[in-house]
This record gives C-alpha cells, sequence and structure tokens, in this order.
C-alpha cells in the first residue's frame, strides 16, 4: 500500500521521537533521508503529503548538500501537486536571517536591527546597532558560528582568523544585542498547525546552541548529547512556562501565518526596556517531551494526531 505520509530529514537522532509515535499509532510513513538522496521531478509526488523536517545546520554535521536537495525537491513536489507541510517557503524564511528580520518589520513586531554582509568593511561601513553586537551566520541553525564581539577591530580579527565562518553561503548577519536577565533567559513559543502547543523559558548560561532537543541538551548535561555544536559549560536549562503572554502567543501566530510555516519555534527575549523582541524562527521544531508531560501531553503524540487530521 502507498505510504500515507513522507518525511523529509536529515538528522536521525532528532526524529526518533517521532518515529516511535508514527509507528505507536500505526501510520504507514517513509522517511526521505536527505544526506544521501536523489530524484526525478517527473517522478513525484509518490505520497499525498510530506512533513519536512531539515535543518539550516545540516553544514555543521558535514551535510552541506541536504539543504538545496531539500529545497529543490520540495519545490518540485508542490508543483506535482503534493502537500508539503513547512514547505518550500516556510524553509526559504528559516535559511535566511534577513528574511525573518525583514519579515518581522513587515509585521511591525518588534526585533534587532540586523545587517547581512559579504564584506567587513563595508558592514562596517553600514552599522549603526552599536557594540557589542552578535555575528551569526546568513544561514543559521544550533547558534552554530556565533560570537558576541565587542569592537570593529574584533570582527576584522575573527574573519581574517577563521574564514571558514563564511560558509556554507558566504553572507554573515551583524546583529543589535540585547542583554538579558541571567534568571530569566528567553522564551520559546512551539506552534503546532499554527496554534500554541506550549512555551518555555530557556537559561542559556551564555551559551547559543538552544536546540531543545533532548539529543542535542540532555537533561543530565552534554555528556549524551548527539550534537557537534561545542556544549555549554553549564547545561542549558528549559522549563515550562505556562504564563505566557497572550499578546505574545498572538504575536507568533501571526509570525507563523506570515511566513507560511505550518509548525515552529519561535524566540523572543525580554529587553530591559520591557519590550518583547522577537529574534529567531524556527521552521524545523525539535520539541521537548518533559516540557510537553509538564503540560500533561506527549508532544510528539500531538504531531501524530496533527498529521491524521490532514490524510
Amino acid at each position: 500500500m502507498p505510504d500515507d505520509l513522507v518525511v523529509l530529514f536529515e538528522h536521525p537522532e532528532w526524529q526518533k521521537p517521532l518515529w516511535a509515535a508514527l509507528d505507536r499509532r500505526g501510520l504507514r510513513y517513509s522517511a526521505c533521508d536527505l544526506k544521501r538522496a536523489a530524484f526525478d521531478p517527473d517522478a513525484v509526488p509518490a505520497a499525498p503529503l510530506y512533513f519536512n523536517q531539515a535543518s539550516p545546520s545540516a553544514y555543521v554535521r558535514g551535510n552541506t548538500r541536504a539543504v538545496p536537495l531539500a529545497l529543490s525537491l520540495m519545490r518540485s513536489l508542490e508543483m506535482g501537486g503534493a502537500r508539503v507541510l513547512n514547505g518550500s517557503r516556510a524553509f526559504a524564511l528559516e535559511l535566511s536571517k534577513s528574511a525573518q528580520a525583514a519579515l518581522l518589520h513587515r509585521l511591525g513586531i518588534a526585533h534587532p536591527r540586523s545587517l547581512a554582509f559579504n564584506d567587513p568593511e563595508a558592514a562596517l561601513e553600514r552599522w549603526t546597532g552599536g557594540w557589542p553586537a552578535l555575528v551569526k551566520p546568513e544561514q543559521g541553525g544550533s547558534g552554530a558560528r556565533m560570537f558576541l564581539l565587542q569592537s570593529p577591530e574584533e570582527l576584522r580579527k575573527l574573519l581574517r582568523e577563521q574564514p571558514d565562518l563564511w560558509l556554507p553561503d558566504n553572507l554573515l548577519l551583524l546583529q543589535e544585542y540585547f542583554p538579558v536577565k541571567p534568571g530569566q533567559g528567553i522564551v520559546r513559543m512551539e506552534f503546532l498547525g499554527g496554534k500554541l502547543l506550549y512555551a518555555m523559558r530557556v537559561i542559556s548560561h551564555g551559551a547559543f546552541n538552544l536546540c531543545p532537543s533532548e539529543a542535542c541538551n540532555p537533561e543530565s548535561g552534554g555528556e549524551a548529547s548527539h550534537c557537534v555544536v561545542q556544549a555549554p559549560v553549564k547545561p542549558v536549562e528549559f522549563y515550562p512556562y505556562k504564563e505566557v503572554p497572550a499578546e505574545a502567543v498572538a504575536e507568533g501566530e501571526r509570525i507563523m501565518a506570515a511566513g507560511g510555516l505550518d509548525v515552529g519555534g519561535i524566540e523572543y527575549l525580554e529587553a530591559a526596556d520591557g519590550r518583547r523582541v522577537f529574534y529567531d524562527i524556527n521552521a524545523n521544531s525539535n520539541l521537548r517531551a518533559p516540557i510537553g508531560q509538564a503540560f500533561g501531553f506527549d508532544p510528539f503524540e500531538r504531531v501524530v494526531d496533527w498529521l491524521r487530521s490532514l490524510k
């Protein structure tokens, strides 16, 4: 019998909880490993429903080729009439921090000043966001290759000494830096079908890799991590946030709808002046089972319920 669903993926450890939930519920599915793949545009789609779980951070695991193939495959699937959850439009948004900033600007949602650049001197001529500032990849993911810089000379020195930071797409971002209260951290809201699934507070202890997957940030710390990004000195902490403001949820829903995202994680921080500053839009949403359980459900079972409703 044909599959009801095809899941596009690149990181097998991230997928294990979803595979287990799909198997428990008896949903017919197959998995397309984007690391080693080929497709005939004349022969797709093979199923009515596809679920994109590709990540921009594939390149930090040596899987740079997975991203362009995923985007090309999704475009062909969509032209062939398949429904692709978190399809090419959503994935293209996740691949571009500057596009995320432009979307937030269009929606009138507070966000950090950002400057995309392919030359540090051109960036420094135009940068008005002050110092310290963050430098990060345009195609981000898992907090990789992010640095907090104190001065223009630090930017010049960093790129002289680490030219591979330009990879994979030779485009970087300077972004306004907002310090947060150490014990307060940032807020990440997870959405499923465009609606809030749960929210959590994330205490980073200075780390940039806030991936909520237990495979990357295990409850016990970094010893069992499957993440290639360097583990923080002190484990990242995740707490259920049941009092997330309704206004923040509404802003998150607007971002999801305007960005064409079916599922996603939206992150914001609380600035010193009281503003909510939204700074990251994640289409590949790695759910965290202990947080869902704190709200009284298994988040992966909720994903399967949602997928079954789309058949």
